[in-house]
């Protein structure tokens, strides 16, 4: 005869077996900086959805269009248990794989489904992830300014807040050197920018930080791949005296093999990985030892399925993690993320933007921040709602983006990332 206790768990199963996918709905919105893509999936039990981050900010009808013209007709229907099994269908049903615009809507689903299964069990998600390992994730702030004066008075402001670690950024974009909108250059429309005056410069900033505050808090920057190999060796070799948290991203995903170069040359610990889409990517830089910090956008490789993966597989080479997350990730994938950060053994660092009124307002139960850390409220699932019809009131700007990432060197020339 089946106990009591293992005729509930069969229960509990067919009835997670029996829940289907019965609608998918994409929202495309603009509530603070950035436009973000959010996917609500249906179940067939009224009352029950998740909700999952597919933000691609630049390529976001591209993204909407892949989750409901490709992907929702492959779903309805399916079970939301399968998480594993649909990851993998998804995947690999275009044949063609691992580009951003897939990636994005694939973690779009992931996440929700990842949601499901925490309300079904009423459970948060890092308690089906193996449980907490830590009471909340500690972020990094960013402190900015055009000049020595204004990054000064940004980080004084950071520190009395309680931040213990802070990102200095000088300019538009972290850049150095001339930025010119456009129509205001005799050539090509662009951001311009000049890599030995932005090294020139970090390299002036960071001096100045140190000398202003000392040791108060733990410095990092990001220099968003604009450097060439040579360049990157040699600010990396500069910010020893510093003494950073880390440096991010010194060479685009192409350059990747330099990295190996950089790391025999210089301590200063490296992190990368925001433009990263495919396994391949990092999979070497984590093996070798080559950086410190992975830093992936989840939603570009898939959602909380390949993190979890890919959290496990560099704790086992020393690597920590330290997710993206700037403005154009939603609340959403904020949530995602500090979910992993509770997970993850080998949690480093948590990027942390900050979110806006409406965005508090859109998205209740979102994670908050206490000083140096978020935390999360220990609901099931996310532990985050979505309130659609607010959110109709902050619709998309799919212009705003045009000329964000149109970097050009003194001469005109397109410059990486």
């Amino acid at each position: 005869m089946e106990t009591k206790c293992k005729k509930e768990k069969k229960e509990k199963k067919n009835h997670m077996q029996s829940v289907k996918i019965r609608d998918i709905k994409t929202f495309i919105l603009k509530p603070g900086a950035m436009n973000q893509v959010v996917v609500k999936v249906e179940t067939s039990e009224p009352g029950l959805f998740g909700l999952g981050c597919a933000t691609l900010a630049y390529r976001t009808l591209a993204v909407k269009s892949v989750i409901q013209d490709y992907l929702k007709p492959i779903l309805i229907g399916r079970s939301v248990a399968e998480i594993e099994d649909t990851w993998n269908l998804l995947h690999y049903s275009s044949y063609w794989r691992s580009g951003p615009i897939e990636q994005n809507a694939i973690s779009g689903i992931d996440i929700a489904l990842w949601d499901i299964k925490g309300k079904m069990a009423n459970m948060p998600i890092y308690d089906l992830l193996g449980g907490k390992c830590r009471e909340y994730a500690t972020v990094y702030r960013y402190a900015e300014g055009n000049n020595l004066t204004e990054i000064g008075e940004d980080f004084q402001r950071r520190l009395d807040e309680g931040n213990t670690h802070i990102r200095i950024r000088r300019g538009w974009g972290n850049f150095g050197g001339e930025i010119l909108p456009p129509g205001q250059y005799q050539g090509q429309e662009g951001r311009y920018y000049h890599p030995a005056k932005y090294i020139a410069e970090l390299i002036e900033t960071v001096s100045f930080i140190r000398s202003e505050f000392g040791n108060q808090a733990e410095l990092l920057h990001d220099t968003h791949e604009r450097l060439d190999a040579q360049d990157a060796l040699r600010l990396s070799k500069e910010m020893e005296q510093y003494q950073l948290f880390f440096l991010e991203d010194v060479l685009s995903p192409e350059q990747g093999d330099w990295f190996r170069l950089i790391r025999n040359k210089t301590i200063t610990p490296l992190a990368v990985g925001e433009l990263f889409v495919n396994p391949k990517e990092w999979d070497y830089l984590i093996t070798n030892r080559l950086i410190d910090y992975i830093r992936v956008h989840i939603s570009a490789i898939g959602g909380i399925t390949p993190a979890k993966k890919l959290a496990v597989f560099a704790g086992n080479f020393g690597v920590k993690t330290a997710w993206h997350g700037p403005t154009d990730v939603s609340p959403i994938g904020h949530a995602a993320n500090v979910h992993l950060d509770y997970a993850c053994v080998n949690f480093g660092i948590q990027e942390w933007a900050g979110l806006s009124e409406a965005e508090e307002e859109i998205f209740p139960g979102s994670p908050q921040l206490k000083k140096n850390g978020v935390y999360l409220n220990g609901k099931p699932g996310l532990g985050i709602d979505f309130n659609e019809e607010l959110a109709k009131k902050y619709p998309p700007d799919e212009k705003s983006w045009i000329h964000r990432w149109q970097v050009r060197l003194p001469d005109g020339t397109i410059h990486t990332p």
